[in-house]
């Protein structure tokens, strides 16, 4: 039998080495010694004794019997060969007694290559096994900076805590986010039982990618079960049959398509009541349908009370608009405090899916998870969440571009202040916040070079933020945008510090209701399905700004005229777009230029900012500086933001 089970290998073998020529592929296994000849080697590493995925063995250390292979494992020699026996041996001893030995091989960036066990490691291969035992030497080389280079660096870090290397990423940054959705700790070791359990999810995901076809996908089973998980906790995926993960993933397959083509986050930046070609059909549906027509069931899912958070009472200022302008077309319902509920927010969302609301908003990134889950389960609902440069295909999301009204009290702390250091107030450390910091300083320094902006963060542990702007002698202040009745004092947008007290000088705010009012005559008139009327792939991030009325900022009676007139010139180019903040030349903190004096940084960079200018005094805070409500919304935020690959215009 064993002769006839090489007789197949042979032919496996042969198979592929034919096809490997066909494409202009080398046939034979890589060899390590080739691949590190021109590579500077940092260190080399005894792992001792390692469960070595068999996928990921992919060569050979030297050049000896590295063309008895193809690339497969399988063989090329005649089974009338010395080789050829010692196989078949081998096949023998694997169907009676299994194969123990340990295989030797070097690691390197995550492929394993043998240097004593090449006919075990093909024997392995063509039964099917999943792993093989062996002693690994890992080779480390220098950092390039390259992308396969910085994802390999994060699996080193990533493996001193899981001690599995079975698992891959295309994408950098994907080994921390792993360790976020699973809820793990940075440095803490996994125990033996949490390694099982992981694996078991693993491995039953991997099956399920499989059997949908994700081998014709350009992405790893890792980056497919990050997607996953974004939705599901690993209790949640060991919990399911095997059928009901087939199904559920089945469901998410556009969100992992989207995965593979890093398509990038699409903003559409203005608004679109209307469809662009509303023919005749539409035309007389909408004269059919009358006053006959349902109401729009509309509901609103908040993580706070709007007595309580200043964010949660501009929303519920917007849904009083909304229900103001568009009356008896609309039934509203609004829900406070997600988290607090008898019912979990998974089940918030479910009720109102199935009482058949036409559109649910979920007004922070908190919420993102949850939304995320409804929207793949209910597609006939329309779900939006309030977050900015997530790349998810099932829900839209949405923002504003708060940065434009940031920019204009940039120039108004400019020219007012006297003492040149303006503090600004920021909170969490997400997508859209570090532009709205960076536009503020370049317009303090498009009318004052001189004057420095000192960055502090109220999310921050121990942070007394009176103490700190005292102890910084400010004479400008960029606080919280919006307060709440409960919460209120004058201490918000931008403020002059005096002698005898502070002065209200401006303050950028949110028009919600211009926005929902919008998106709701978007779906009614059918401009939301046209934007999705599309063979492309894609995401849709509304990001409107002043031009849209979304973002506005209102200024005191007490500004001079002179800044009264620079403040309007400077708002009317940017709702006609024909200037943005950050046109000309740029600098970050570190010296390097981000823009030259005849350029511009893209809608993409800005939204994606992760860096600060030169005039600003501060830093960007680690998750760990922060809170840990902070670090929650942290995770949340980075949901999407932090997977694509950027933005582009719709």
């Amino acid at each position: 039998m064993a002769i006839a089970d090489y007789k197949k290998a042979l032919r496996q073998g042969r198979k592929e080495y034919q096809a490997n020529l066909a494409k202009g592929v080398y046939p034979y296994l890589q060899v390590l010694e080739e691949l590190t000849s021109n590579i500077e080697i940092e260190s080399e590493v005894s792992l001792g004794l390692v469960d070595i995925p068999i996928d990921q063995i992919v060569g050979t250390n030297g050049h000896s019997r590295s063309t008895a292979f193809a690339d497969n494992f399988m063989p090329l020699l005649d089974e009338y060969t010395e080789f050829a026996n010692k196989w078949i041996a081998l096949c023998d001893i694997h169907l009676t007694e299994g194969i123990r030995d340990p295989i030797k091989c070097y690691e390197f960036m995550n492929r394993f290559y043998v240097t004593e066990g090449n006919k075990r490691v093909s024997v392995l291969k063509y039964f099917g096994a999943v792993s093989i035992p062996g002693t690994v030497t890992r080779i480390i080389p220098r950092p390039n900076g390259s992308r396969e280079s910085n994802i390999y660096r994060e699996f080193l870090q990533f493996y001193k805590v899981a001690r599995i290397n079975y698992i891959w990423f295309s994408k950098e940054g994907s080994f921390l986010k792993l360790l976020e959705l699973l809820e793990r700790p940075t440095k803490e070791e996994w125990d033996t039982d949490f390694q099982k359990e992981f694996h078991s999810c693993y491995t039953r995901f991997s099956n399920a990618f499989e059997k949908l076809g994700g081998s014709k996908l350009d992405i790893t089973v890792g980056d497919a079960l990050l997607e996953f998980l974004k939705v599901f906790s690993l209790d949640d995926i060991n919990e399911k049959s095997v059928t009901e993960l087939e199904e559920e993933l089945e469901r998410m397959w556009e969100s992992i398509e989207l995965a593979e083509k890093e398509t990038p986050v699409g903003l559409q930046l203005e608004p679109q009541e209307e469809p662009a070609h509303k023919g005749i059909v539409n035309l007389l549906s909408t004269a059919l349908s009358g006053s006959n027509k349902k109401k729009l069931k509309i509901a609103f899912v908040h993580d706070k009370t709007k007595e309580t958070s200043s964010w949660t009472y501009g929303h519920e200022l917007g849904i009083l608009y909304l229900e103001e302008v568009m009356g008896e077309q609309v039934e509203i319902c609004s829900i406070d405090a997600a988290f607090d509920q008898e019912k979990t927010p998974d089940e918030i969302l479910e009720e109102l899916a199935k009482q058949e609301f036409d559109v649910v908003f979920t007004t922070t990134p908190q919420l993102i998870q949850q939304t995320l889950k409804a929207a793949i389960n209910y597609p006939e609902v329309k779900f939006l969440n309030c977050s900015v440069n997530m790349a998810y295909r099932h829900l839209r999301t949405y923002y504003g571009r708060m940065y434009e009204a940031k920019f204009l009290c940039g120039l108004i702390a400019g020219v007012m202040t006297v003492k040149n250091r303006i503090v600004y107030v920021a909170d969490y450390p997400i997508s859209g916040m570090i532009a709205n910091i960076n536009a503020f300083a370049r317009g303090v320094q498009l009318v004052n070079p001189r004057a420095k902006v000192y960055l502090r963060w109220s999310t921050q542990k121990d942070m007394d933020l009176n103490q700190e702007i005292e102890k910084l002698d400010v004479d400008m202040v960029s606080h919280q945008d919006m307060i709440t009745p409960n919460l209120a004092n004058r201490k918000f947008g931008l403020y002059m510090i005096e002698k005898n007290g502070i002065k209200g000088l401006a303050m950028p705010f949110w028009n919600w209701g211009y926005f929902y009012e919008r998106i709701i005559r978007s779906i009614l008139s059918g401009a939301w399905d046209e934007i999705d009327d599309t063979d492309e792939l894609k995401s849709i991030n509304y990001w409107w700004g002043l031009s849209s009325n979304v973002v506005d900022m209102l200024y005191s009676e007490d500004l001079p005229e002179g800044v009264r007139q620079l403040v309007k010139f400077y708002k009317n180019a940017l709702i006609r777009r024909n200037i943005s903040p950050f046109d000309g030349y740029v600098q970050d903190q570190e010296g390097r230029v981000r823009a030259q004096e005849d350029g511009y940084i893209t809608t993409n960079d800005i939204v994606t900012m992760d860096w600060l200018i030169d005039n600003i005094v501060g830093e960007i805070p680690t998750a760990a500086q922060l809170t840990e409500e902070a670090q929650s919304l942290l995770r949340f935020s980075e949901g999407g933001g932090s997977d694509s690959e950027g933005v582009t215009e719709l």
